[in-house]
């Protein structure tokens, strides 16, 4: 990932806009900043959460609060607690997020 192009800059995550993204079960809320071609996110998913999909996309993801349960589709299984994170690229391991007790992120992808 090359980062050109933008200058230094702040972010007041509580000022972001949020938007509500369903699951399966439960909801994900997205703070999102866009800095082509780099999407940043600060989301909250609430207790018992559970991805509507398989995602593909790459993330490097933070946990901040909560528990993160993630699976990958070819069965295996992570949890993350405050203060780990975890990594993926683009199209490598299709993965989806659950989450018990809700939890809070930052994502960059």
């Amino acid at each position: 990932m090359n980062i050109d192009d933008i200058p230094f800059g702040t972010t007041d995550w509580s000022s972001v806009p949020a938007t509500e993204h369903p699951g399966e079960k439960g909801s994900a809320l997205w703070r999102t900043r866009q800095f082509d071609p780099i999407r940043v996110r600060m989301v909250e998913y609430s207790p018992g959460y559970l991805a509507d999909h398989w995602c593909s996309k790459g993330h490097i993801l933070l946990c901040l609060e909560g528990e993160l349960h993630t699976e990958l589709e070819d069965g295996r299984q992570f949890v993350l607690t405050p203060g780990t994170s975890y990594q993926v690229a683009d199209k490598a391991e299709a993965h989806r997020s659950s989450t018990p007790t809700g939890a809070r992120l930052f994502v960059v992808d």
